[in-house]
């Protein structure tokens, strides 16, 4: 059952007042009368009556002035505001219209005329009632999914090393920046052996709960363990091509579009040989000590997308000194508000320009210099930002 409308009466003659009164309760609605424009107002604001029937001339506040001032309030729904005049009244009218009025009725009409107003002002009341109500249901709904994004994005970055420490010989340090709540960008170091140091990066197409979904999943699949098993030959040579084809042949047998670029190595800490596979992955810029800066890889091809792919090693050495550093594709695909990307050869120089200073502050710098580029807007994917550099001897 319906319950019955609030309607405010602001009408400073008693016997109009009364009149309009005992026709509305006979309809059915609740009636809360005032004599005068300040105790409709407070009536309306104190209730939750979504009509407001008001005389144009009052004392005090006058039913213009009345009109703007439950305009202006913040009632959290919205009045229907008939005002009744005593006849022709055209500049009235017009001021009416323009503070809020939504109908007008002449005092001395037919009551059945009234009955039919106040009849379209109840329909249009209940529709913005449930308007209202479909709009606050929705809100707690999104509120609630908010929550739960942001609980899920906190046990995500739990599962993502905030690394600033040095191992086997190697500083490392990174930043991570998702473009949503949740990403679907995961990396780890991890120590394989005594002098084996296993790194690798990942990127999910795509962005959200779904991509953060699979992201998760490679990094609990990823432990040390697992590459070690997986990214060695039977001989014991670093084999990182076969912990991609591994995941490779994991993520093509589901029955869905998923794939993901990878960039996975094996550095042997005291040689400084390094064997990577390059599956997709932005090409990482390698710095020497003395400043020259190149991109290391050719690009390869993504995992996930067809099981019969075969994926190859590449070797380099990493030298004292010298410096890695792996950004997802937010780096160099972030925009100007104009459109022009930052680009491959702008990242490598800005890495190149500050190979010297201190490891933990060279992912912040390059984050910091692509908030620049994109002049305070939010990048528009995932950024993760790895940087190592092998420590010297003395």
């Amino acid at each position: 059952m319906i319950d019955p409308l609030d309607i405010v009466i602001a009408e400073d003659d008693f016997i109009q007042r009364s009149y309009l009164t005992q026709v509305l309760k006979h309809l059915g609605y609740n009636v809360l009368p005032a004599e005068d424009g300040k105790g409709a107002l407070d009536l309306l604001k104190s209730s939750k009556a979504q009509i407001l029937i008001t005389d144009l001339q009052m004392p005090e506040m006058n039913g213009i002035e009345l009109t703007r001032a439950v305009r202006e309030a913040e009632l959290g729904h919205y009045v229907h505001i008939i005002m009744l005049t005593g006849g022709s009244h055209k500049k009235a009218s017009e001021d009416a219209l323009e503070a809020g009025v939504d109908d007008f009725m002449t005092k001395g009409d037919d009551p059945t005329r009234l009955k039919a107003r106040i009849r379209v002002a109840s329909r249009l009341a209940r529709h913005a009632w449930d308007q209202a109500e479909q709009h606050r249901i929705l809100k707690e709904a999104n509120d609630r999914i908010q929550k739960d994004m942001k609980a899920a994005a906190d046990a995500q970055r739990q599962l993502l090393p905030d690394i600033r420490r040095s191992m086997q010989g190697i500083s490392i340090a990174s930043v991570f920046e998702p473009s949503a709540v949740v990403s679907g960008d995961m990396f780890g170091c991890l120590s394989l052996t005594e002098n084996k140091l296993g790194v690798y990066a990942v990127d999910v197409s795509g962005h959200g709960i779904h991509a953060s979904l699979l992201s998760v999943a490679i990094g609990h699949l990823i432990t040390p363990e697992f590459f070690t098993n997986t990214a060695f030959d039977a001989s014991g040579a670093p084999d990182p091509a076969a912990l991609v084809a591994n995941l490779n042949t994991r993520f093509s047998a589901a029955d869905n579009d998923d794939y993901f670029t990878m960039f996975c190595a094996v550095i042997d800490t005291d040689t400084g040989h390094m064997e990577y596979c390059q599956a997709g992955y932005p090409s990482p810029t390698y710095v020497a000590s003395d400043g020259t800066a190149r991109l290391v890889g050719e690009g390869g091809f993504p995992v996930g997308m067809f099981d019969h792919f075969t994926y190859d090693n590449d070797a380099m050495t990493f030298d004292e000194g010298d410096l890695l550093v792996l950004c997802s594709d937010a780096a160099t695909e972030a925009e100007t508000p104009q459109g022009e990307p930052f680009g491959k050869d702008r990242l490598n120089t800005l890495v190149g320009e500050n190979h010297l200073t201190d490891i933990c502050k060279i992912p912040e710098i390059i984050a910091e210099q692509l908030h620049t580029w994109r002049e305070g807007h939010a990048l528009e994917d995932d950024l993760t930002v790895l940087a190592l550099r092998r420590k010297q001897t003395q």
